[in-house]
């Protein structure tokens, strides 16, 4: 029987905790984009590299924080669900704050993959903080809670590639890495005084094995489904991600507003996602994430077709808008058919999961759009990520009609 079967009282501070954590996260998500745009054009600074090795570095770059992170969520997700989803978002903005300023003082590319690899052992406030409003947050309303802190990530992710990119342009690659590392130190702080969370601690000799726990789920199909989504989903933003500034390059040479053109084209999804992700959210309310999620990556998969024809940055940036609007739920969606079908007592663990294939999503984006774009072209990644998109939406259907049935 799913645990959200019976309405529980829920404690009216959900919403300050909704607001600071949302704050956070917006937090996160510019810091983030802020730096990972122009990763590659730090590199590039450091050395000199041919295109293969430019294109393997910044891939690499991109992986290292997904790889560790991939590792260690499961080692984060059973210490949640024993001391709490506030100590993990500390713990997580804490040391963020240390490794992405200590980034910006890089002196060779392979500093930077270790600072990153460092940075993502301990990273995860976006996904803690999640799971804990997940926890906090009445079911009635979980649909549009979840999609609105998806609004946090993603306008963070239009906001922080144009400040960087202007940063950049302006006063070098390394200024943004330092701001960051400013701004994570601030989110930690905000997490520490003003988020109180309500989580009665379980002892680790009374927690349930996870194999009984997943025995309390109606349908384990449709749990296993959405961690595939999450995966591919994550993949096809990395696969594009690590080589967007090297692409823009491509088509425009070394032009004196680089940066800020690259910034742009990085944060058009962002602000696809900020315009249509509440209104997608009050929709998946009403007609269920199901259905959110197969249109959604029905209509995504179509667009990457014209991003890879397509031979101007202003172009590019225009599908990724479209490509923003149209995925404003995917995750949200993946993510709230986990909290309904669920145990509450299992959200740190089943999050934590989440994290993992979010992170090995990452790792296999980042990879696949260096090596393709190293071997063949940009426009390959493209054609590539829209065919793995495709694959995700036929898995979503299989399992989802297996679940009707």
């Amino acid at each position: 029987m799913s645990v959200n079967t019976t309405e529980e009282p829920f404690p009216s501070g959900w919403h300050r905790a909704f607001i600071v954590l949302w704050l956070g996260c917006f937090i996160t998500g510019m810091g983030y984009s802020m730096t990972m745009p122009f990763i590659s054009l730090f590199i590039n600074e450091l050395g000199h590299f041919s295109r293969f090795q430019l294109n393997i570095y910044s891939g690499l770059a991109f992986a290292a924080t997904f790889i560790s992170q991939a590792i260690v969520s499961p080692y984060w997700g059973n210490l949640a669900d024993t001391k709490g989803r506030k100590l993990m978002c500390l713990r997580a903005s804490g040391v963020m704050a240390i490794t992405i300023f200590v980034t910006g003082l890089s002196t060779s590319a392979w500093m930077i993959i270790f600072m990153r690899l460092l940075q993502g052992a301990f990273s995860g406030y976006i996904n803690n903080a999640t799971a804990l409003i997940a926890g906090e947050t009445p079911h009635r309303k979980s649909g549009w809670v979840m999609s609105t802190m998806m609004t946090a990530g993603v306008s963070g992710n239009l906001v922080g590639p144009l400040l960087g990119g202007a940063l950049s342009d302006a006063f070098g690659y390394r200024i943004p890495f330092f701001i960051t590392g400013g701004l994570m130190f601030l989110t930690f702080l905000f997490t520490l005084f003003l988020v109180e969370e309500h989580f009665t601690p379980i002892k680790k000799e009374e927690m349930k094995p996870m194999r009984e726990l997943l025995h309390l789920i109606p349908n384990i199909k449709i749990i296993y489904a959405m961690f595939i989504t999450t995966l591919i989903v994550q993949a096809s933003v990395m696969s594009i991600d690590p080589i967007v500034s090297l692409y823009v390059r491509d088509m425009i040479g070394n032009h004196n507003n680089l940066a800020f053109i690259a910034g742009v084209v990085a944060a058009a999804p962002g602000l696809g996602n900020l315009l249509s992700a509440s209104k997608v959210g009050h929709v998946m309310d009403r007609v269920g994430p199901e259905k959110v999620l197969m249109i959604g990556l029905t209509i995504a998969t179509l667009l990457f077709v014209p991003m890879a024809l397509t031979h101007s940055p202003w172009w590019l940036a225009f599908w990724r808008f479209i490509l923003g609007l149209a995925s404003a739920g995917l995750l949200p969606a993946a993510q709230t058919i986990l909290t309904l079908d669920v145990p509450q007592e299992a959200f740190g663990r089943i999050f934590s999961y989440d994290q993992s294939f979010q992170a090995a999503g990452s790792v296999f984006g980042a990879l696949l759009g260096s090596l393709v774009s190293g071997l063949f072209s940009y426009p390959m990644v493209f054609w590539l990520t829209g065919l793995t998109l495709l694959i995700n939406l036929l898995i979503v259907y299989i399992n989802r009609t297996k679940q009707v049935a």
